[in-house]
């Protein structure tokens, strides 16, 4: 552990040349005491760090100091040679550098942990699309890029359909990708609003530079973002028993979440908490089920249900 602590200390201070011992005790979760320990592990070793006295002091690393990436550990080499979908590679661009950079750290490596990354390579594919997955068009996507990497407001077209699209002026932030599905996440008038890219359609990068929040972290926005949209869904709680061979069904219904199940009733059906976000869907789901599952509550859709199934016998001449 502390070995790759000191491994790690290395390489922040050779990419961010100073830090100071209050940041590194603190994203290592250590006392200040142990990193000065660990400074001194490093210097004993041959490594050229030194102390910096004073406001803005901190610990260095000499500019000329370089080291190679011989220290990574199995897990660390795996998580890095684990293969990126291709698709989000290309959607940005960089599908050919991700190959370069993967022969570079390939090459950096001593020859047993280059079969180790290899291997993982050529065993490990990351998919993150769904079987039904919509592929999007997204004409104003490489726009979008431009204004985000030249820290530019992005004035655009954007809504449902091309006649449909109202024109505005953001500040772009960041992208994220959802599946397949590419966000963009905006300031717009000192709120933050997230924009489907498909839906934007048409862009044009302006002179203005971009305004950006100094705090703005886009991971954690992206964070609350989804857990408000979840919070927000409209939600229809539906309790209904179930032949318990179907629950595993149950918990892979879409616009559903099944919140609880119960032990074994002497039938040996079980009792089901599920949560569907309309009734029109509960409906639907339930039916498909036939008689594998029946609603409890609420009443309304269980009288639904009835009414339904009379109907679909009567289609049939029942």
């Amino acid at each position: 552990m502390r070995a790759e602590r000191l491994l790690s200390i290395l390489m922040l201070l050779q990419v961010h040349r100073h830090m100071t011992a209050g940041e590194l005790a603190e994203r290592f979760h250590v006392s200040e005491r142990t990193i000065q320990r660990d400074m001194e592990s490093l210097s004993l070793a041959g490594v050229p760090v030194y102390a910096e006295r004073g406001n803005g002091g901190g610990w260095r690393l000499l500019e000329e100091y370089r080291t190679n990436l011989t220290g990574l550990n199995l897990s660390e080499i795996q998580a890095l040679f684990v293969q990126t979908p291709a698709r989000l590679l290309n959607d940005l661009g960089l599908n050919s550098a991700s190959d370069s950079a993967f022969a570079k750290l390939l090459a950096s490596l001593p020859n047993m942990q280059r079969r180790t990354a290899q291997h993982m390579r050529e065993r490990i594919h990351v998919d993150g699309a769904s079987w039904f997955a919509v592929e999007e068009e997204a004409p104003a996507f490489d726009t979008i890029q431009q204004a985000l990497w030249q820290d530019r407001k992005l004035r655009m077209a954007y809504g449902r359909s091309a006649a449909a699209a109202v024109e505005r002026l953001v500040d772009p932030l960041g992208l994220v990708v959802k599946g397949r599905i590419w966000y963009l996440i905006a300031g717009v008038e000192g709120e933050l609003r997230t924009y489907r890219v498909s839906r934007v359609a048409r862009a044009k990068v302006t002179a203005q530079p971009c305004m950006r929040p100094a705090d703005f972290d886009l991971a954690a926005y992206w964070v609350q973002s989804t857990a408000e949209f979840k919070a927000n869904l409209p939600q229809y709680p539906v309790v209904v028993r179930a032949d318990p061979e179907i629950v595993p069904s149950l918990r892979h219904m879409r616009f559903a979440r099944v919140q609880q199940v119960s032990a074994p009733e002497a039938d040996g059906w079980v009792r089901v908490d599920i949560l569907f976000e309309i009734e029109q869907e509960a409906l639907a789901q339930v039916l498909g089920f036939g008689p594998r599952i029946a609603v409890i509550e609420p009443v309304g859709l269980r009288n639904f249900v009835m009414q339904s199934a009379r109907a679909v016998l009567a289609l049939y001449g029942g």
